[in-house]
């Protein structure tokens, strides 16, 4: 990826009103080709809304997106074509086979011939579903159905793809082969926005993370950097030889020592200390005071940096210029 490119996706101060609510709320960010970003956030949070408005769906009541150059707002039609969007849901049609309904999407897109075969065909195993080609889709499981509506996605060739909750309600399986489909489209280039409720998941598909509560940005950035930020302290599990309560003691009896809790062979603790080097000299007069096993800091997961974060423990992003 090439952070010195032009973004493929500038948003700035957009807004989304509905009445007196604020669905989306002066959220400004922007998406660098080949990225592949995850957007957080708990139910109502403005993530449908955020991601409808960028795949042309919706109008913004103010503010702008600007996609692969284009004005999206004022000028959706010349960009569509190379926007992939894939709902949370979507409706099938009776007595339509796998293959009829990616024919019709691949006809809508002005496909022809020999191409318009062909790409239905390649589309079908890329995906995995080749094998359902002839069967009806109102008789396709859940799984089977995301497929299929990333099959459908794809059908233009979009260069950025927009995916509302593509996992949810899919068996584990299946998850594993949709987080395959995204490391091969991130792999071809494509620049990719997800949403998802399953931070495990997005963690492992996601270069980058968005998190949003109340309409607004409330923290973005890579991974490590997200839980760097919302790890203001840190836990370490300490084993000792002897009786625990001795390293309780010690614990107590100094400074920067939080939530100390015994363990069978030893405790854990919070540490509050202001740097690495503070807590290196730190740990190291506790291995002269008393026979020390090991120290196992304990690292923060995306849920925890996320309730961190929404529980008010660190201020908000300021706001993009």
């Amino acid at each position: 990826m090439n952070q010195t490119s032009p973004p493929i996706v500038e948003v700035r101060d957009l807004c989304r009103l509905f009445g007196t609510l604020h669905a989306v709320d002066t959220v400004s960010f922007t998406l660098q080709t080949g990225q592949v970003i995850g957007l957080i956030g708990a139910n109502g949070a403005g993530k449908t809304t955020l991601m409808r408005m960028l795949a042309t769906l919706d109008q913004p009541t103010t503010g702008s997106i600007s996609i692969l150059g284009a004005d999206a707002v004022l000028h959706p039609e010349l960009i569509r074509h190379r926007i992939g969007w894939m709902p949370d849901d979507f409706n099938v049609y009776s007595n339509t086979t796998v293959r009829d309904y990616l024919d019709f999407f691949a006809r809508a897109y002005g496909l022809k011939g020999h191409t318009r075969r062909e790409t239905v065909a390649r589309l079908m195993e890329f995906t995995g579903i080749p094998d359902l080609a002839d069967r009806f889709i109102d008789k396709l499981s859940k799984g089977q159905k995301q497929k299929l509506g990333l099959a459908r996605m794809l059908v233009g060739d979009p260069e950025l793809l927009i995916l509302d909750e593509p996992a949810a309600g899919l068996d584990p399986k299946a998850r594993l082969e949709f987080k395959q489909h995204i490391h091969d489209l991130a792999n071809q280039g494509k620049t990719i926005l997800i949403s998802s409720h399953i931070l495990s998941e997005l963690s492992e598909m996601c270069s980058d993370l968005i998190f949003m509560d109340n309409g607004k940005i409330i923290r973005s950035g890579t991974q490590e950097d997200l839980l760097q930020t919302a790890s203001a302290v840190t836990e370490i599990l300490i084993r000792c030889i002897g009786d625990p309560q001795l390293l309780v003691e010690w614990l107590k009896n100094r400074e920067g020592w939080n939530n100390i809790t015994p363990l069978p062979q030893g405790a854990s603790a919070v540490c509050s200390l202001d740097s690495d080097e503070a807590l290196s000299r730190e740990l190291r007069e506790l291995c002269l005071a008393l026979p020390i096993l090991e120290f196992t800091p304990r690292r923060r997961n995306l849920e925890e940096a996320f309730v961190s974060i929404l529980s008010g423990n660190l201020p908000p992003i300021p706001s993009q210029a």
